[in-house]
């Protein structure tokens, strides 16, 4: 009965999970618009920083307001990051606070439209799961590079084709950001299973407000910015809830199902990004474009789908030195 009970308490948390995730994906799904409505009166570089540094200022905020609650007797929980954690909060800030809103928006600024964005940008799921697969020591099968060869090929063929057959500046910046995307996600998931979700993505971008506030303050002062009804709304978008609000449930979600199940609700934001794309910017999606995406998303379903093996692995935590404690423990005791 209690092995019964267990499994369905995973399976709840892992619904949950997804669940999650699919909120985060739903959020995310309007950046590529948002930020083509914010060209329209900015400057690309105060978008992909400036919603970084509003964002940091939202965190901040947060991480105070929060501060004497977790310091009370009652709830003994640790505020500040360990310093262990702080490598991975700054790939964090490197991958999603600075690396995909700069180069994604530097894209758009180079010709990129949002639909042919959303299309390179579908292999995410599938750069997220190599990623954690490299991260947590997996070894994939066959087919699972299988598909995402076959994947990052379609991709490559598309960009080519739409470029005349040539590499365009746009298409190596989204490249770019998705790689950097794919390494800012793992490591967000894996330390959503230490922290919060929301405090993942709350100190990464208080670590990063050293350089996106001034940076940001800087262009302001100097970008001469418009601010239009939709250089603001799409501003305020990018920088409330895709710099923010959406890794609440993102980060949580990948804590809670794992950092590759969850990757797989990634699978709908292509579609979603060509949806909002055509309804809100009034962009044509042609036949091409849509073929290309539904055979991304098969490849990339077919990654997550193929099977990992998992490599024996030392605890977290669990140096040598722990384990050589433990031993002189476990010896104590049995002499005892």
């Amino acid at each position: 009965m209690k092995h019964k009970d267990s499994a369905t308490d995973t399976r709840t948390i892992t619904a949950g999970g997804l669940g999650l995730a699919a909120l985060g994906v739903l959020t995310f799904s309007f950046t590529l618009p948002s930020t083509a409505f914010a060209l329209r009166g900015l400057d690309p570089y105060l978008i992909g920083v400036g919603r970084s540094g509003v964002a940091a200022v939202l965190a901040a905020v947060a991480l105070l307001l929060v501060h004497p609650r977790l310091s009370r007797k009652d709830a003994p929980q640790r505020w500040a990051p360990t310093a262990r954690q702080i490598p991975a909060l700054l790939a964090v800030a490197g991958g999603v606070v600075f690396g995909f809103p700069v180069l994604s928006t530097l894209a758009l600024d180079h010709g990129s439209s949002s639909a042919h964005a959303a299309v390179v940008i579908g292999l995410l799921p599938a750069a997220t799961a190599v990623a954690a697969v490299v991260r947590a020591g997996e070894r994939p099968s066959p087919a699972f590079w299988a598909a995402s060869a076959t994947g990052l090929v379609c991709i490559t063929a598309f960009a080519l084709g739409r470029a005349g057959g040539r590499v365009t500046a746009a298409d190596l910046l989204l490249f770019g950001a998705l790689v950097a995307a794919a390494i800012g996600y793992c490591e967000g998931g894996r330390l959503a299973r230490e922290m919060a979700g929301w405090r993942v993505i709350s100190w990464g971008l208080v670590l990063a407000a050293p350089v996106s506030v001034p940076v940001t303050v800087r262009l302001l002062a100097t970008t001469h910015p418009r601010w239009t009804g939709d250089s603001v709304m799409g501003f305020a978008y990018v920088s409330v809830f895709s710099a923010y609000l959406g890794f609440f449930a993102w980060y949580a979600g990948l804590g809670r199902a794992g950092i590759a199940r969850a990757s797989q609700v990634q699978l709908t934001q292509p579609v979603l990004n060509l949806t909002w794309s055509a309804l809100l910017l009034g962009e044509s999606v042609d036949a091409t474009t849509g073929l290309t995406a539904v055979v991304v998303l098969v490849c990339v379903a077919l990654t997550q789908r193929a099977r990992i093996a998992q490599r024996p692995r030392t605890p977290p935590g669990l140096g040598r030195s722990s384990q050589g404690d433990r031993a002189s423990r476990g010896r104590s005791g049995r002499a005892a």
